[in-house]
């Protein structure tokens, strides 16, 4: 929205309290999120209407924006729950726990213990925290004092909490000015106009004799509601007022609904949808039925009138549809060839592809499995089987159904639209959500009991801008719930279990779309105030809707009890069928399949085939077998491009249909993997379930003889970071192979985006460690000298994501206490001291030492939550296990390493295996192991589960060298499997299922100096990594060639560099989500977040393979010109034997 748009609301705000409409100006308050009505906000809290409070919140924050807003929702929800509990209300005070309080339970796990034991007592006073809590007034005003505190700290409130300076009645005066303005224009002014409408512009009747323009003035009083200001042109301030058609996006649905339904439409729209009074004074009459979908009989000319202003189109009737103007378009454009084949194992009931990576298909099965399939190397990633996570929280009703029988299928799997989430319904109650973290790791997030009976489909929507699946099942219900487990709808009025939901939104409108197995089609606002239509679907069964890619155009695709099946597209204006496609061959034994694709497609699956429509055609475009093997009704689903089309087979698998470009993109995934891990290792170490073994079994795939596409015996190269990338690595690095590849070097700061930390160059000692929040709006930083440093970059025009950015100088962050994280280094030589730092994923709690005890801070206050590990001997690393908080693995000074558990404050398990200290700890889920390393040049493998060492490699140092104590680091890349060695010597990659070395880069040309730092970048693709003369390295890193070197006369002063304090990067970190942002730590203390231009977008272009260098000197010697490299070109050729690009 613009500054004068946001201007305008202000005014609007204005004149609703001068006019005294208070709900009104507080609903826009919280619509618009541009003031906080403080006052507004203490009256409800004192009155404890919670649910009005939480609501008018809702605006501004959600529970998980940050720490304020959790602490601010825990506050309220915990006040109304020990008002419960005071009142002897224990019904009410569990729904509490359960529906609110239950979403801190994954952050504060024994805090929720804690006020889950407060039911058992008889009052709750007797616990001693609360034994001072007096009467409901008194502790709402004392937790207000709270509220207000947290809001006015709480950066998304900023500029929020004050209303702009504005003279009364700013609006009626601006009105005034422009009447006065159109007075001065009439031809014929009169000296005192009668001025009686605002909707058009003001003009004077002609008269004999023409009068001076005098000044205007209007009785604005009167007015009852600001008017819709039309459009001031190309550079109007003012948003265009939406069409009718779009504003009201389910009126003409509403319009043409069978007179059963007209009442309830008529007070719908007069609550919620902006349609005139008038309009809803004719809904309000009894209509006659239609006969035909769309088309109703108004018995007045008035009504005609009426309805032509709620329709922006003609009848259907009068209406004509020439066909749409499309770029040229060819059968090319279709996916018909088949790329590959792979084996699900289990008939396939739902599958979808991953909205930006396009070629990773999430699958669910008949046996209740969910897999995860990357097609560009036909290997299943993941394999998930169905099983209840938490039955105690069960129904009884289900318990009892999982005991009398266990099958349970999957009814649909869907991807969230930004790809970090997949749902799963289940053919029994549940369903699952997953938080997927890259291709190896989908991660438990939340199992809801959403129906009774079977869940029939699931899909994600964004009401109020909050993400939130939409499930109906066999209970003839549709629910809404949040990412936390909590019900927000619950949508009743089908009379037969509902099939399938189709959520949208048009312009500001959202809705939802349902079909049930007795073919009725209903809509829904999100308001729990019923059903706005009721249409029957053709052929009065099943039924599935979908919008184009657009969302421009609506289709659904079903089939009758007789087995006719139908496809239409619907005039979402008339709420009638604008056309209907045929080519249906003969009766379905069950229910057909269908897909939209590029905004021009359409396809079905039938008759063992896939059948394909032009959306401006309603007759069969064509058609393929897929050579043969489909189901009778298989079903499909294209990726986002169009280019990928998933079908399901007979044998109980999956063929991937493609075009000229889903097959490059499915060629570019292969090649990148297969270069990247060819020789050492093989199929047979693919890892699919959970198990505990390194050994990983192998994956059941086979490819058609006719695929264009070999199968690849390597592990997933593809892009791992779900939620930094928008589109997978296909043609990003394609470099021009008739050109000579060059190094790219970056000397000037010119060249790059950087941006120093504040203060952070005052700090007196360097920075010994490194790490942005895993939030990625913040850099935490610890200093030799054992304290920590936070800086966070907040929301802004600047930076609207809120997120780290060298485009914007973030703020040194404190708590309104002014503590620092400091940690304990009473008699602590400081200069031998080895610093060290790990933080929780969800961001809550940062651990470090330097020299002395381990601290635990809390990153919303700065204290100390507790101290552990008193030395002898000191922690010199720290690492979180990556799937319990509570267990952390420390490497200590005398080459042991300590597993501790925080909960119980025991060390649980002490490994010994290296000579010297440790100084480097990774965990990989996937092969269940603990890899260390330590300043002895060794790294060791430990199971996770025994903790037992299984096996330990010596780092081979160059030309025979013994290890002399530097530091030698280890980091798993995304797929959990290869690793990143780091020694000041050189860097590494590993398979860590076998300890064997894939690639080697040693120290040399224009990078001669020792390594201080490495670290992949967030989707694994890049290693960034310092050295000690100030140069740091990007690095492809499949191939470990370097593609990028960075001066350091990019990022120091000039005096700095001519100085003699050598100052250098020691630590360096990379952004979580960003894989083309760094930061750095220096040896000087200042620390500083670099990017490539916004122009560029990447460090360098991806360097040649060997292939590529042997093709082209074999041109060059054909050519008889034969050049001899430079240095910026040769630095990648000097490889061990298990290095070089293949």
């Amino acid at each position: 929205m613009s500054s004068l748009s946001r201007e305008l609301v202000f005014l609007i705000l204005q004149f609703l309290e001068e006019e005294k409409f208070k709900e009104s100006a507080h609903k826009l308050e919280q619509e618009t999120g541009f003031f906080f009505n403080m006052k507004y906000f203490e009256e409800k809290v004192l009155a404890g209407e919670w649910e009005e409070v939480e609501k008018y919140l809702s605006g501004f924050t959600k529970v998980d924006d940050n720490r304020y807003s959790m602490k601010i929702f825990f506050e309220i929800r915990k006040q109304k729950y020990l008002e419960a509990l005071d009142r002897q209300d224990k019904a009410k005070a569990v729904d509490i726990l359960v529906g609110d309080l239950k979403a801190f339970s994954t952050f504060n796990e024994d805090l929720y213990k804690e006020i889950t034991q407060l039911l058992t007592l008889t009052n709750f006073r007797e616990n001693e925290q609360l034994s001072k809590y007096g009467d409901t007034k008194t502790a709402r005003s004392i937790m207000l004092i709270e509220l207000k505190k947290l809001i006015e700290a709480n950066p998304l409130f900023r500029e929020k909490l004050v209303l702009p300076t504005l003279r009364s009645s700013r609006l009626r005066t601006l009105i005034n000015q422009s009447l006065n303005w159109q007075h001065q224009l009439c031809k014929n002014p009169k000296s005192n106009p009668d001025i009686k409408t605002l909707f058009t512009d003001h003009t004077c009747n002609p008269q004999n004799g023409a009068l001076a323009p005098g000044p205007a003035t209007i009785q604005t009083a009167a007015l009852g509601k600001p008017p819709i200001y039309s459009s001031l042109g190309t550079h109007s301030p003012f948003m265009p007022a939406a069409t009718t058609g779009n504003a009201n996006a389910l009126a003409g649905w509403m319009a043409n609904a069978a007179a059963s339904s007209s009442i309830q439409a008529a007070v719908v729209t007069a609550s919620s949808l902006p349609v005139p009074p008038n309009q809803v004074s004719l809904l309000k009459r009894p209509i006659t039925p239609p006969t035909t979908l769309g088309m109703v009989d108004y018995q007045t000319g008035e009504n005609e009138q009426i309805m032509k202003r709620l329709r922006p189109l003609q009848s259907v009737e009068e209406v004509t549809y020439p066909p749409r103007q499309h770029p040229g378009w060819t059968l090319d454009d279709l996916p018909r060839i088949v790329a590959c084949s792979m084996h699900q194992g289990s008939v396939v009931t739902s599958m979808d592809f991953h909205p930006s990576h396009h070629t990773l298909l999430l699958v669910g099965s008949a046996n209740g499995e969910l897999a995860l399939w990357e097609a560009g190397l036909r290997e299943k990633l993941v394999s998930r089987a169905f099983k209840i996570w938490d039955m105690s929280t069960c129904s009884l009703q289900l318990q009892a159904s999982m005991v009398k029988d266990t099958s349970v299928s999957v009814t649909r799997v869907t991807w969230s639209p930004d790809g970090n989430f997949l749902g799963a319904a289940f053919t029994k109650h549940v369903i699952h959500l997953y938080a997927y973290n890259g291709p190896n790791d989908f991660r438990q997030h939340l199992e809801v009991e959403a129906h009774v009976g079977q869940v029939n489909d699931l899909a994600f929507a964004h009401p109020n801008k909050q993400l939130c699946v939409v499930t109906c099942g066999d209970d003839k219900l549709i629910k809404v719930w949040d990412l936390s487990g909590r019900k927000l709808f619950n949508f009743e009025g089908h009379e037969a279990p509902v099939y399938s939901v189709c959520p949208h939104q048009k312009e500001n409108i959202q809705f939802i779309f349902s079909t049930a197995v007795d073919g009725k089609i209903k809509a829904w606002l999100y308001d729990n105030m019923g059903s706005r239509v009721d249409y029957d679907a053709p052929g009065r069964w099943c039924t599935t809707m979908l919008y184009s890619a657009d969302g421009s155009r609506l289709f659904s695709c079903g089939t009758s009890k007789e087995g006719d099946s139908f496809l239409v597209e619907w005039n979402e204006s008339e709420g009638a069928i604008k056309r209907t496609y045929t080519g249906f061959r003969k009766k379905s034994n069950g229910v057909v399949q269908f897909d939209t694709t590029q905004n021009h497609f359409l396809a079905v699956g039938e008759d063992n085939l896939i059948k394909f429509w032009d959306m401006e055609n309603a007759n069969v475009l064509c058609s393929t077998d897929a050579d043969g093997g489909l189901q009778s009704l298989p079903r499909l689903r294209f990726n986002k491009e169009g280019n990928l089309l998933a079908v399901t087979t007979a044998d109980n698998g999956i063929k991937i249909l493609a075009t000229a470009a889903g097959l490059r993109s499915l060629r570019v995934v292969e090649a990148s993997s297969f270069e990247a891990l060819r020789s050492p290792m093989d199929s047979n170490m693919i890892k699919v379930s959970g198990s505990s073994a390194v050994n990983i079994n192998p994956v059941n795939c086979k490819v058609e003889r006719s695929s264009p596409a070999r199968p690849s015996s390597v592990l997933n190269g593809v892009d791992a970071m779900a939620r930094s990338m928008e589109r997978p690595r296909i043609l990003d690095d394609a470099t021009d192979k008739s050109k000579p590849w060059q190094l790219t070097e970056i000397v000037d700061p010119v060249q790059c985006r950087t941006v120093t930390m504040p203060e952070s160059a005052d700090a007196p000692r360097k920075v010994s460690r490194l790490l942005y929040t895993n939030s990625a709006v913040g850099l935490l930083v610890l200093g030799s000298s054992g304290v920590q440093k936070l800086w966070k970059w907040g929301r802004s025009e600047q930076n609207p994501s809120g997120k780290a950015t060298a485009n914007v100088v973030p703020q040194h962050w404190q708590p309104n206490s002014g503590l620092l994280m400091r940690n304990d280094v009473s008699g602590v030589n400081i200069d031998e001291a080895v610093p060290c730092i790990a933080l929780s994923k969800n961001d809550s709690y940062v651990m470090s030492a330097c020299g002395g005890r381990v601290s635990l801070f809390n990153m919303m206050t700065f204290k100390v939550m507790t101290t552990f590990m008193p030395p002898p001997p000191t922690s010199t690393f720290l690492a979180f296990h990556p799937q319990d908080n509570n267990i952390i693995a420390i490497g200590m000074e005398d080459s042991t390493i300590h597993i501790y558990n925080v909960r119980v404050d025991e060390v649980k398990s002490k490994l010994k295996g290296h000579q010297k200290r440790i100084t480097g700890l990774a965990f990989s889920t996937l092969l269940n192991i603990l890899v260390s390393s330590g300043s002895d040049a060794q790294l060791c493998i430990w199971s996770i589960d025994a903790w037992e060492k299984r096996k330990s490699v010596q780092l081979q140092l160059p030309g025979g060298k013994s290890p002399t104590g530097g530091d030698t680091g280890v980091q798993f890349h995304s797929d959990q499997i290869r690793l990143l060695v780091s020694h000041e010597t050189q860097l590494a990659i590993y398979d860590a299922s076998k300890m064997e070395r894939i690639r080697q880069w040693i120290a040399q040309d224009v990078l001669p100096a020792p390594i201080s730092y490495a670290t992949y970048s967030c989707n694994s693709q890049l290693v960034y990594a310092s050295f000690c003369d100030g140069n740091i390295g990007v690095f492809d890193a499949d191939s470990l060639r370097l593609r990028c070197r960075v001066a350091p006369s990019v990022y120091l002063s000039p005096t700095v560099l001519n100085g003699n304090q050598g100052v250098y990067p020691i630590a360096v970190a990379a952004h979580p989500q960003d894989p083309n942002q760094f930061a750095i730590g220096l040896s000087d203390g200042s620390v500083k977040v670099l990017e490539p231009l916004e122009a560029e977008a990447k460090w360098g272009s991806a360097p040649p393979t060997d292939a590529d260098n042997n093709s082209r000197n074999n041109n060059n010697n054909n050519n008889g010109n034969v050049r001899a490299g430079s240095s910026s070109n040769t630095s990648n050729n000097h490889h061990t034997p298990d290095q070089g690009q293949r």
